[in-house]
């Protein structure tokens, strides 16, 4: 007896592909939650460092285990000297790819890297979150003949990264807008990126094979990189009129606006909400007010337009080059943060893990196809 099944849609949209307790969305009504907290909530009351905890832990942290994972966070921000010197033997790379050959480096100085206990997994994702700040903050220094900033330990993670980026410590103001940038983009549910870093995780590979899989998928032009698009068309026209012009050749020519639209959201993606504000306070604070209001009046049109709304991308364009962050660090600074999404659903899939293997639709010429000898093809 035959049966027939229903296709998938293409790209798998709306499939379900696992359980998970880290992180839910309903694209209709516009809500983001970690772990049953309303990303609105985290935003405006959590620092960054709560947030890694809340993940990983499944609870906000007592103050005790707060201060230890700060400690631990820090104590592992030193990099090996093997991984330095690939940093520096690779100053002209594109920095997605120094990131995501210098992660999987970091196996390789790992005393615990083939030690699959949840106490050293772990351990090791508390050495990832703090190695790949590291790593996105250093090469942006080596790359400019600059020295390697030691991190402080009276800063937080998020002015710890901006500090070992630019050498300055930044005001309070920068660090707030940073943390609350780290906590928007911590996690997405099954995105490309960690749905890429769990199917590794099923096959029991390392913790460090897994977050290489979800930067290697997040350096996609389709995941990563539309903040990256956006500040380069803003700087490139330069005043707000221009910025209706392009956007109306754009229309024209068929042409994708970055930073607008999103595969889940039928509503506005609520991480804008929070980007939007921090865009125009920072833009008022550091002289770059002109990239809100450049960015203010795109929104207009292309919702007026398109009926589209801005997604993370849009906004975290100008808040990012407001804070001082190369254009070409803001996929890597990306990945700093989703590191702890990352990190937590790999230690997840660990936990009640079964081998990711769906089927394909077959497409291709019915089974029983005849041999063609070599002379007669």
């Amino acid at each position: 007896m035959s049966t027939t099944t229903t296709p998938p849609a293409a790209g798998l949209e709306g499939v379900v592909a696992g359980e998970s307790e880290i992180c839910y969305i309903d694209g209709y009504a516009g809500v983001l939650s970690y772990r049953g907290y309303n990303i609105h909530t985290l935003a405006t009351d959590a620092t960054f460092e709560e947030v890694i905890w809340l993940l990983w832990k499944g609870h906000l942290p007592k103050q005790i285990e707060l201060d230890g994972l700060k400690a631990l966070l820090f104590a592992n921000y030193g990099l090996p000297a093997q991984v330095v010197d690939f940093l520096k033997a690779n100053l002209k790379a594109s920095p997605m790819d120094v990131l995501r050959t210098a992660v999987s480096m970091l196996s390789l100085s790992d005393p615990e890297a083939k030690d699959m206990s949840p106490e050293a997994n772990q351990r090791k994702a508390a050495k990832l979150m703090s190695q790949v700040s590291m790593i996105v903050a250093g090469f942006g220094r080596l790359r400019t003949g600059q020295e390697l900033v030691a991190p402080d330990p009276s800063l937080s993670y998020a002015a710890n990264f901006l500090y070992c980026l630019t050498g300055k410590k930044p005001d309070a103001v920068m660090t707030h807008v940073f943390d609350v940038a780290l906590t928007l983009h911590a996690d997405h549910e099954l995105n490309a990126s960690t749905f890429a870093a769990r199917v590794t995780a099923a096959t029991l590979s390392d913790i460090y094979s897994c977050v290489t899989s979800g930067i290697g998928a997040l350096k996609g032009p389709l995941h990563g990189g539309a903040n990256e698009e956006v500040i380069k068309m803003l700087l490139e026209v330069g005043t707000s009129d221009k910025a209706v012009e392009r956007v109306h050749e754009m229309f024209a020519k068929k042409i994708k606006i970055p930073g607008f639209g999103h595969r889940v959201y039928r509503t506005e993606d609520p991480r804008a909400t929070h980007l939007r504000k921090m865009s125009e306070d920072l833009g008022k604070s550091t002289g770059h007010e002109d990239l809100y209001l450049m960015s203010s009046r795109v929104e207009d049109l292309v919702k007026e337009e398109k009926k589209l709304n801005p997604n993370v991308d849009f906004y975290s364009a100008s808040t990012y080059y407001s804070l001082g962050i190369p254009i070409d660090l803001f996929t890597p600074v990306f990945a700093v943060s989703r590191m702890s999404g990352w990190t937590a659903h790999v230690l997840e899939q660990y936990h009640n893990n079964r081998l990711i293997r769906p089927r394909a639709e077959y497409k291709g010429n019915a089974d029983g196809m005849p041999w063609i000898p070599m002379g007669n093809r």
